[in-house]
């Protein structure tokens, strides 16, 4: 018997495709916005960008420099 989660731990909530803009504080959905992360720094400071910030940043880390990358 499996036992299936509720509230914020089930499979379909949102809370588990929705991120932060580092920037700007936006609420990001993974599947539908496009969402920019630094690899280096995605796990240490959740580093996700909007796209309108990624373009200031000139697509650059604030945090260590390198390039960032869209999400698939």
């Amino acid at each position: 018997m499996s036992i299936k989660g509720r509230g914020s731990t089930a499979y379909g909530h949102i809370g588990w495709v929705q991120v932060y803009c580092r920037i700007c504080n936006r609420k990001l959905k993974m599947g539908t916005d496009i969402v920019y992360k630094c690899p280096k720094c995605e796990k240490k400071y959740r580093a996700y960008f909007c796209e309108a910030d990624a373009r200031g940043l000139k697509y650059r880390c604030p945090y260590c420099g390198s390039e960032l990358v869209q999400t698939v």
